[in-house]
């Protein structure tokens, strides 16, 4: 490191963590308020992005705020399948559809408001999904994936074969929430409880046996714990994640049709974790940033937004394989100052 003199004293450069982190990086010695600043910074960024940027938007930018915190909801339950459980997901198109249709089915024909309609569709379409993976759960990889691939078509099939909730015209009128700022902040906490609650999740004792379960299930299983109940609950909770998703996006446009089980949204949450940077959460929100935006200005393209998609995949895939968050972390964490010897 460069040395130098001042004031008569040898002082030389060192990384402002090097102080501060303590044998792992999640334990830390704090001795000073610059350092809590350095620790506190990336995250108090984060939320006040979140709770301002509404602010300062225009309306038309305010839904494509609100589509971006549905596409980061995917990519949270994608990252949290993949990264901790190790079941490799397809499955954002099934979450869209049966949390959207619940919530569709559940305002039509009782007449609840959103306030009740959102948290009942998000549990019970979370148990829907589940029940319906249950049986796929001892695949493990490409098959489990495909898996999670057809079922959007075959519920795209069965509502235009048997005309369940409005068959190919969907449900249409549905209560909405009237007042964009209450639907733009509700989207805020929610991306914001989600991303912390899943952080702090994958810390404790339950993500410590998620991961060992997805290196090593057989030893898990060998020590006496339920792997298949862990599975279980690991599938459930990331269903609970997009199925508010596709509560919201019913809640948002008051309509539910079968666009909710396009193939975007498998596809794009894929692509905004892997730009983002898999396993971080806040790289799948980062990336959701990036993508939701380009695909509305790039939206007059039609079909050919896939053909972006898969550039933009590529490239990042080639250049960036770790994302975008883990170099930003990198470069944050080589920040030094002078200290003296």
């Amino acid at each position: 490191m460069a040395a130098g003199l001042q004031n008569g004293r040898e002082r030389r450069r060192e990384r402002i963590d090097r102080g501060i982190k303590v044998r792992t990086d999640g334990l830390y010695a704090l001795l000073s308020w610059r350092e809590m600043c350095y620790l506190v910074a990336p995250r108090a960024l984060l939320v006040a992005g979140l709770l301002i940027a509404p602010l300062l938007l225009p309306t038309l930018w305010q839904r494509v705020f609100c589509l971006t915190g549905i596409y980061t909801l995917l990519a949270f339950a994608y990252d949290f399948l993949v990264s901790y459980v190790g079941f490799v997901s397809l499955g954002g198109a099934l979450w869209m559809g049966i949390g959207g249709y619940t919530a569709g089915i559940i305002a039509s024909e009782f007449g609840l408001p959103p306030v009740l309609t959102l948290p009942i569709a998000t549990f019970l379409g979370g148990a829907i999904c589940t029940l319906l993976l249950m049986p796929t759960l001892r695949l493990r990889g490409i098959y489990f994936a495909i898996a999670t691939f057809v079922y959007p078509f075959i519920f795209n099939h069965l509502i235009e074969a048997l005309q369940i909730a409005g068959g190919t015209l969907g449900l249409m009128n549905l209560p909405t929430i009237q007042n964009d700022w209450v639907l733009v902040y509700t989207m805020a906490v929610f991306v914001l409880i989600v991303l912390f609650g899943l952080r702090r999740l994958v810390s404790e004792d339950l993500g410590i046996v998620f991961r060992s379960m997805m290196e090593n299930d057989q030893a898990v299983s060998a020590a006496g714990i339920n792997i298949v109940f862990l599975k279980i609950i690991g599938v459930f909770i990331a269903s609970c994640i997009g199925c508010f998703a596709g509560a919201f996006l019913c809640v948002l446009y008051g309509s539910v049709s079968m666009s909710f089980f396009a193939l975007d949204f498998s596809i794009l949450p894929i692509a905004a974790t892997v730009i983002g940077g898999a396993g971080t959460f806040a790289g799948a929100l980062l990336g959701a940033v990036v993508l939701v935006p380009l695909t509305e200005l790039i939206r007059g393209f039609g079909s050919l937004r896939m053909v972006a998609y898969s550039l933009i995949l590529v490239l990042f895939v080639a250049l960036k394989p770790v994302g975008v968050l883990p170099y930003l972390t990198r470069k944050y964490e080589q920040f030094e100052r002078w200290v003296e010897v």
